[in-house]
């Protein structure tokens, strides 16, 4: 009887999963998000798929096919007023894949992955669009004049670069106030766009935001656009929530890789660094070697530098309102990664706090924590050295250069042997997929410690 049993309980099991797979997926809902590089869509799925995605020309445009899925419901008209996305098309034959066409405005270089279900969503299936022409036109650099002569001229002062990291945004809400339901993507994006006006308006001063509307970014991203553009300094904007009502006021957090400061700290932590899996990554794009590459790099002087930031900011903010920690905090939060730009995280205050969300959605109160941010990055970088100024005319790349245009014949690794850097960390802090350097591409070097 148990040999039989033996026998019968792979058939039985074979007859499970055939039932199994023969239950239809539902593709329940349909979402457009608009960044400044690229489109995403998103699917709300029932379950796990497979899918099949296809680019086709003449007109542009793609296919995707999701095998055993069929539309609960027809979808709704999608925003296709951006440059990329033109209409949406579905098929549903009897037999077969559901089909989904998406006719496009431009020439795209799509992705597709599938995300298991996090936070408030279950599965998804995401299809990001990139912009091939903006791509290349973004990549590209004037190739050197070799017959004109160089032209020498006093070099221009460098502005100080700020950059402003308004946390969550897109698929990922960030946390959701109790009473009104305040979305926290919403209150960071906002305090970032004042903080923004203010550094604009100082002399010698320049913003850079990091997310200029509702898409998410993923955290990677986020510190990479800062060493691109070469910021001074960054700042994450974030507005905390913790369970019951009571908490309340600032804190200011730095990067921290042996623990955090707190429990507080650390859960907090873990929190904000799951907001990839809510706003939608890849597990392929999460590489921790190339992580902790990069975190290598990061010497003592950028954390101490972290600190003195975290300091000013701090103290300014104790004229903004109640500070929750009166000390800088630490924790491993993976938007501070950069090697060497001093960054920090700054909890507003408390979302999941009634009275603290009605402050949040104030304007007044947005602008006065943004005055009082921007009173702190003004102390930090009055005592720092003035930057190098930027020649007028540009030169190439040096033993002491922060960019590197590929010229013929360059590969990443002797350029990485060249600048005495981990080639890994080259390929991560300027996302390079391909192994192929196209002549001209400009390549961002890290610094190392000891660099001038």
């Amino acid at each position: 009887m148990k040999a039989l049993a033996r026998l019968l309980l792979p058939l039985f099991l074979l007859l499970a999963a055939a039932a199994t797979r023969a239950e239809p997926v539902t593709v329940q809902h349909m979402r457009v998000w608009r960044a400044p590089d690229h489109t995403r869509i998103v699917f709300d799925l029932s379950g796990p798929l497979e899918h099949r995605l296809f680019v086709l020309q003449d007109p542009h445009r793609i296919v995707v096919d999701m095998d055993n899925a069929r539309l609960e419901e027809p979808l709704k008209d999608v925003d296709t007023g951006g440059p990329l996305l033109g209409a949406v098309r579905v098929g549903q034959p009897e037999e077969g894949p559901l089909r989904i066409v998406l006719d496009l405005k431009a020439e795209t270089r799509p992705r597709s992955f599938v995300l298991t279900p996090a936070g408030p969503y279950g599965h998804r299936l995401v299809i990001d669009l990139h912009d091939v022409k903006a791509t290349q036109q973004e990549n590209a650099a004037p190739a050197p004049n070799q017959t004109s002569p160089i032209v020498t001229a006093p070099p221009a002062p460098r502005e100080r670069i700020v950059a402003i990291d308004a946390g969550h945004g897109g698929e990922d809400p960030g946390a959701i106030g109790r009473r009104h339901r305040t979305r926290e993507k919403d209150v960071t994006l906002a305090i970032a766009r004042e903080l923004a006006r203010l550094v604009a308006r100082e002399p010698g001063m320049r913003p850079v935001l990091i997310r200029d509307g509702d898409y998410y970014v993923d955290l990677k991203s986020r510190y990479v656009k800062a060493w691109r553009h070469r910021a001074d300094v960054f700042v994450s904007i974030h507005a905390d929530a913790v369970p019951g009502r009571q908490a309340n006021g600032s804190s200011v957090y730095v990067l921290s890789e042996k623990g955090a400061s707190s429990v507080m700290a650390r859960v907090l932590a873990d929190k904000e660094n799951a907001a990839d899996l809510i706003g939608g990554v890849s597990l392929n794009d999460k590489d921790d070697m190339l992580a902790q590459v990069l975190l290598d790099l990061t010497h003592n002087k950028t954390k101490q530098d972290s600190h003195s930031l975290a300091g000013d900011i701090l103290d300014e903010l104790h004229d903004v309102g109640p500070v929750h920690m009166r000390h800088v905090a630490q924790a491993g939060f993976a938007v501070l990664k950069s090697p060497d730009i001093p960054s920090v995280l700054i909890e507003t205050a408390f979302i999941s706090n009634p009275s603290e969300e009605k402050k949040l959605r104030s304007p007044a109160f947005q602008q006065k924590m943004a005055a009082g941010i921007f009173r702190g990055i003004k102390r930090h970088l009055a005592r720092r050295p003035a930057p190098a100024p930027v020649p007028v005319q540009a030169a190439m790349a040096d033993e002491k250069s922060r960019e590197y245009v590929v010229r013929r014949g360059d590969t990443l690794a002797s350029i990485a042997r060249q600048y005495n850097i981990h080639v890994d960390a080259l390929r991560f802090i300027n996302d390079l997929q391909d192994a192929d350097l196209p002549v001209g591409l400009r390549l961002r070097i890290p610094f190392r410690q000891g660099d001038g």
